[in-house]
């Protein structure tokens, strides 16, 4: 037996090696055969090939039907993922809101406890009056703009002038019919102010440029770049907590205060009756500033 299969093995390997040799040139060969035949017969050919397309075409729908199917099924994996990724966003942002809406209602309640505690009464009388501003009279030693609003409005001296991000400034001369704000940053301008984080309380007085200079404050007083400046409420002439700036440093490290308002950019406002007459008219005095700490 083994014999036998040995004889078939030396006749078959010389066959063999010759069907290697040859393989490929008559795979040419055929290819050249079928390339003049459909020259010559295009006709048959196409048919034959249609007749082989139609053939294969139910096997391919069907080899083909587990390639959709596990596209599909890893399409629809990806999205359950994306769904589950964004589930878990909302949760985190659900839970988020609630710790954010216990707290806004723990403050509601300590804000209702306390205002119960100091008796505090909100005033309900303020007044507004809406102006336009119709010119700017100042210049080089004046910071100053007129309102086409005057007496027979109700604007009186010394009311406060807003718009909705602070303080603009006071009114300083009034008319029948149009009446003269003093801004902020006019040099002849003195706000009492208060440090809302610190509470630092000085003066926050105009130097005829885009900032306010703090004067008056007390010794060793420390205060923090980028407080917020509001009113005070001392001497009577503006109710407390109007914005008014916050807490910059210059380069040769002095405190000054950035203004909210930018009168280049005004244009209505409103004028605010709070019934304060405590106005003083004439200006403070400078006099030499304390030691002070800057926090930045």
């Amino acid at each position: 037996m083994n014999e036998r299969q040995g004889s078939i093995t030396r006749i078959a390997a010389p066959i063999r090696t010759f069907a290697y040799r040859f393989a490929y040139v008559g795979l040419i060969g055929a290819a050249i055969v079928f390339i003049l035949v459909g020259k010559m017969e295009p006709v048959a050919i196409e048919r034959a090939r249609a007749q082989v397309t139609d053939a294969l075409a139910p096997i391919l729908d069907v080899a083909s039907r587990p390639f959709d199917a596990a596209q599909q099924g890893v399409a629809e994996l990806q999205a359950a993922l994306e769904l589950r990724e964004e589930n878990a966003r909302l949760r985190e942002e659900r839970d988020r809101l609630i710790e954010w809406q216990a707290a806004a209602r723990r403050l509601e309640s300590e804000n209702k406890s306390l205002r119960e505690l100091l008796a505090f009464v909100p005033s309900n009388e303020v007044q507004s009056i809406s102006a336009r501003v119709i010119g700017d009279s100042g210049g080089a030693f004046a910071r100053t703009m007129l309102l086409n609003a005057g007496s027979r409005a109700g604007v009186r001296k010394g009311q406060a002038v807003v718009t909705g991000a602070g303080l603009v400034g006071r009114i300083q001369e009034v008319g029948s019919l149009s009446s003269r704000i003093l801004l902020l940053t006019d040099l002849n301008s003195r706000i009492p102010v208060i440090m809302e984080g610190s509470r630092v309380r000085s003066v926050a007085a105009g130097t005829n440029s885009e900032f306010l200079r703090l004067v008056h404050l007390p010794p060793n007083a420390v205060i923090e770049a980028g407080e917020r400046v509001v009113t005070s409420g001392h001497g009577g002439a503006l109710p407390v907590g109007l914005p008014i700036g916050v807490v910059v440093v210059s380069g040769d490290g002095a405190i000054e205060v950035r203004p909210y308002i930018d009168p280049s950019r005004l244009e209505l406002v409103r004028i605010l009756e709070y019934g304060l007459d405590g106005i003083l008219d004439l200006p403070i005095a400078p006099r030499p500033e304390p030691q002070r700490r800057i926090r930045r």
